[in-house]
């Protein structure tokens, strides 16, 4: 099992950025341009927080420069805090387990800080494969805090 965290402290208040990290646009924002993901229709019609928690909602496919299908998510949310948190427990392609917690923590009235963390384990391949695994997840994440500064702004605390 491979884990990637990455924090950011962002110039926005913690409703702001909930409500748009977890609905399609926001996700794809964050991806773009390299990447985008498709969502099961029960995730693309609005935010995440009233989704069935604990059952598989169906097939993401993630896309390169958002034509070329090349990995899927099989998602399963496991617990959502509305406006907080959410922990996604899935498969994909590449990987047997895929573990994705994100967590929004206000700071002040105006500030918020937002912490992904993903666990992983490679479906074949063994530790080379997580080893690649590591930098490209590691790649993505960076990508999309940077992409999240950009949009809110951030602050150092």
């Amino acid at each position: 099992m491979r884990t990637v965290e990455r924090i950011s402290h962002l110039d926005a208040p913690t409703p702001e950025i909930w409500e748009r990290v977890v609905t399609a646009e926001g996700l794809n924002d964050e991806l773009r341009p390299w990447l985008t993901m498709s969502l099961p229709p029960q995730l693309s019609a609005g935010p995440l927080d009233h989704a069935r928690l604990g059952v598989p909602l169906g097939r993401a496919w993630l896309r390169a420069f958002g034509v070329v299908p090349f990995e899927w998510d099989d998602l399963v949310l496991a617990e959502v805090d509305p406006g907080r948190r959410f922990h996604e427990i899935s498969s994909m392609m590449t990987a047997r387990r895929w573990e994705h917690e994100r967590t929004l923590t206000p700071i002040g009235a105006q500030g918020t800080r937002i912490h992904d963390r993903v666990v992983f384990e490679a479906r074949l391949g063994g530790q080379a494969v997580e080893a690649l695994m590591l930098v490209l997840v590691s790649a993505v994440f960076t990508h999309r805090h940077r992409r999240l500064r950009r949009r809110f702004g951030a602050t150092r605390y």
